[in-house]
Parts: C-alpha cells; structure tokens; sequence
C-alpha cells in the first residue's frame, strides 16, 4: 500500500523566485552565514505530538478532524510502529536534521507501568533504527506527566507521593530512552505544576517538592552519563491556573534557590512567552543575560485568543530579533528551533503538514539572513553602545564593582554640582533601522 507521503517529494531549496509550495523560498541548509551553515545556526526539529498524536480534536468536538491511519488501529503497538513510519518518512522528506518526542508520543500506555515501560522500550528500538535509515537525530526527549488523569494535579507537585515516585518513573525511563538515541537535551515541560485554588494547596510544600525532583533529574544525568542539557520550558498557565515555572525569570529564581542554576537551562517557547505577557525576544534577552538561555519552541499564538494556539511562525520581523538576539549571545550550543506547532484543524491533507513546516522553517531562515545583516552592519548595536557609554568610565565601574557607597555617591553628586540632563533613547529610530533591513 502507499505511505501517508507518498505523493509528496523530498522538498528541497529553489530560491526565492520558486512558485512551487512544496520548496524551500529561505532555508539553503548549506549557505554560510557568519561563517557557519545554516543548518547548523538554526538546528530545526519537528515534533512527534502535534504533527503525529493529534487527531484535530477540539472541545467542541467529539472527534478530531484528521483521519491518519494510525489514529484508527485496534492496536496500539501496531499503531505505534505504523506513527513512527508515517513520522520518519515526513522527517526525511522535509529535511530538518532533528526531531522530538514525548515517551508518550511514540509508545502507549500500557495496562501496568511494567507494560508501559516495555512499550516504551520496544518503540526505542523501532526510533533508533529509523534514525539510523534517515540519519535524523534527536534534539531532546521528554516525558509526558500532563496527559494521564493521575498527574490532574501534577507530577514532580502532586500531593500523593506515591504519584511522585509515578512521575519518576516516566522521567528515568524517558531520559534513558533520550540517551539511548543520542539525544543532545532533556526536556521538564511542567504542564499541571501549579494549582487551581489555594484553598487545598501547601504552595510552599509543592515547591519544595519540584525542588527535590529537579536535583534527582540532575543526579540522575551524571550517573547515567548523559552529556546533555537539561531544559525546563517555562509556561504561565493553561492548563493550570497558575504554574511554577510561570517564565524564565521565575524559573531562573527557582533554579537558585535550588542550587541548580548552572545544571539546568531554559527552552523557551515563543507562544508561552506572550501568555505570560511578555514578547519572544524579552524571555531570550533574559535567559542569555542570566546564562540559561538553551533552545527554543518557535511557534506563535493568536493574540485575539488567550490560550496557547501553537500555529506556525509567521513574523519576519519578530523572528529577525529573535534570531539577532540569540547570535549575539553566541548561538545554539545544544539547542535548537524546534517547531512546537501544529497546522489548524481545517488542514485536514498530508500536504498541509509540509506548508506549515516549510514556512516556518522559511521564515526562520530569512530572519536569520536579517540577524546577520543587522551584526555586520554594525548600527543596532553601536546605538546601544552609546546610550550606555557613561557605564565604561571608571569612576562606573567603581560603582558597579562595590566601591562606592550610597551616601558616598551622594556627597559626589552634590560636590560636583552638575544637573545632568536626560538623552533621547531614540525608539522609533531604533524601529525603523530594523525595518530597514528587513
């Protein structure tokens, strides 16, 4: 019988004259930018869960939308290796070098944790040799502790600790299956660490709790050897009312109070950032100038809905400045641009999987070429050089290193007897030189 992609060839890079839907317009995976190919700058990598679970289910519907072959199977380990063949022919025709997975994307629950973890074990062997067919690699593993009616009131935070040692159990296994596959991060996506209500909840056991369980992940890597980075990824609500890891300052203040600031980095998703009120760009700033800044979900929401819609980038400049940011900072080390993204319900055709990743991965590319631009040139940064040269004076930098204090400060304002006026920071200059290389 035919695959699910049968119809569809490899697509491959025409230029940005192409007419051809199925082509890369932007993403030249061997063009050098800044002396670096540009698959290597952006490190794509295609989910397992949107592109693959989800059936098109909405909550007003009883049904999904899509009609997937392996969506349909009496079977659920049939089911299992018939996703993973539809999954890595996709990967290979598409292009991206890596992909991602929850443990309960590629294998399912099953009647006792003993039979989920040999489930899981099994569909490791299926991936591993998949990836050694296509040459795909693994960006990061996860596992799944939101899904299942048992972590309804989290997993690391739940109030039973017999669901704690559950959560651990999904967290071993998936970190061992994330080695056994050579993946290069681990991913904590904390999706019901948080609470509904205060009326039947010690917060500041639950944290303590998380506390505990990320330094059992952290001593878990070291004895298994495990290379990697460790992520969390930051979300601020939906489906809990209020999570832990609201954004990468609060993780970031977490991680301190728990000695796990230089272990653990961020993953940050664009979508979550802009439910937890602040822009894509600001949640990198932050990770970078803390030094947690690790990989990113790139995938947009709808700023007519408040809840996370997980649709395909489409900014040019939103993701220029994104990109800018994070080649400032010195670029992916084990990260990467994961498409956390899934196309809308309506788009029903195995093609409608391939526009969504070929213009996001275009629009990626382009912002790339624009984030190149902007560091050659050198104005962005010149202007921000300027407005903070006063800090470069060394009486400044005594200030900063502690040598002055504030009533000594003050005895110097008043001797000095200068009235220091006010400079422009020049935003809408700022604005329109972005736009101009765009």
């Amino acid at each position: 019988m035919p695959s699910y992609f049968s119809d569809i060839a490899p697509i491959a890079f025409e230029g940005s004259a192409s007419t051809n839907p199925l082509a890369f317009k932007w993403y030249d995976r061997d063009k050098l930018v800044l002396g670096k190919r540009m698959e290597e700058h952006l490190r794509f990598a295609a989910c397992y869960w949107h592109s693959f679970c989800w059936n098109g289910f909405d909550p007003f519907s009883h049904d999904g939308t899509f009609e997937r072959p392996w969506q349909h199977m009496a079977d659920p380990m049939a089911a299992a290796r018939a996703k993973a063949d539809a999954a890595f022919e996709f990967f290979a025709k598409l292009g991206a070098p890596y992909y991602c997975f929850h443990d309960r994307d590629v294998a399912p629950e099953g009647a006792t944790p003993r039979d989920s973890v040999n489930n899981l074990h099994a569909m490791v062997d299926v991936l591993g040799e998949k990836q050694q067919q296509t040459g795909m690699k693994l960006l990061w593993g996860t596992a799944n502790l939101f899904s299942h009616r048992r972590f309804m009131s989290g997993a690391a935070t739940n109030p039973d600790p017999a669901l704690f040692g559950m959560a651990a159990l999904q967290v071993k296994e998936a970190m061992d299956a994330t080695l056994k596959l050579g993946g290069e991060n681990y991913v904590l996506w904390g999706g019901r660490e948080g609470y509904e209500t205060l009326l039947n909840t010690r917060m500041g056991q639950e944290l303590e709790q998380m506390g505990r369980f990320l330094n059992m992940v952290v001593e878990y890597k070291h004895k298994i050897g495990f290379k990697g980075t460790i992520l969390i990824e930051p979300k601020p609500r939906e489906p809990t009312k209020h999570q832990y890891d609201y954004d990468v300052a609060t993780v970031y203040g977490s991680l301190c109070r728990f000695g796990l600031e230089k272990e653990i980095k961020v993953n940050i998703e664009a979508n979550h950032a802009t439910l937890a009120g602040h822009s894509f760009e600001h949640e990198i700033a932050t990770a970078i100038d803390l030094g947690i800044f690790g990989s990113i979900d790139m995938n947009r929401g709808d700023m007519q809905c408040q809840w996370d819609t997980d649709q395909f980038p489409n900014s040019i400049p939103e993701t220029a400045l994104a990109m800018y940011l994070i080649l400032q900072g010195g670029g992916f080390q084990t990260g990467g641009v994961n498409f956390d993204s899934k196309v809308r319900r309506q788009s029903i055709d195995p093609q409608d999987m391939f526009y969504g990743h070929i213009g996001g991965m275009d629009v990626s590319a382009r912002a790339l070429l624009i984030a190149e631009k902007m560091i050659t040139d050198g104005r962005v940064e010149k202007a921000i050089a300027d407005r903070y040269a006063g800090w470069a004076s060394p009486e400044a930098q005594g200030i900063l290193a502690g040598k002055v204090s504030l009533d000594g400060l003050a005895a110097q304002v008043l001797a000095s007897g200068a009235d220091p006026r006010p400079v422009s920071g020049r935003q809408e200059y700022m604005e329109n030189l972005l736009n101009a290389f765009i």
